[in-house]
């Protein structure tokens, strides 16, 4: 995404598995290979990762 991945849109790079297509290439973004995963924004569950990702794109939207 050129310009960026607005909040609430899902990302182009995002497979129907959940999984980025791009991942370890070079074009991956910086902010992706820089992400830390951890239990508090993945919680236990895919479904429980996307409500903590909409609940802090909510809270930092400008």
């Amino acid at each position: 995404m050129p310009l960026g991945k607005p909040a609430g849109v899902r990302c182009s790079q995002l497979t129907a598995e959940n999984t980025c297509a791009i991942f370890g290439q070079p074009e991956r973004p910086q902010v992706c290979v820089r992400l830390m995963p951890s239990q508090e924004m993945c919680g236990a569950s895919s479904a429980e990762a996307f409500r903590t990702l909409m609940l802090w794109e909510t809270a930092t939207a400008p």
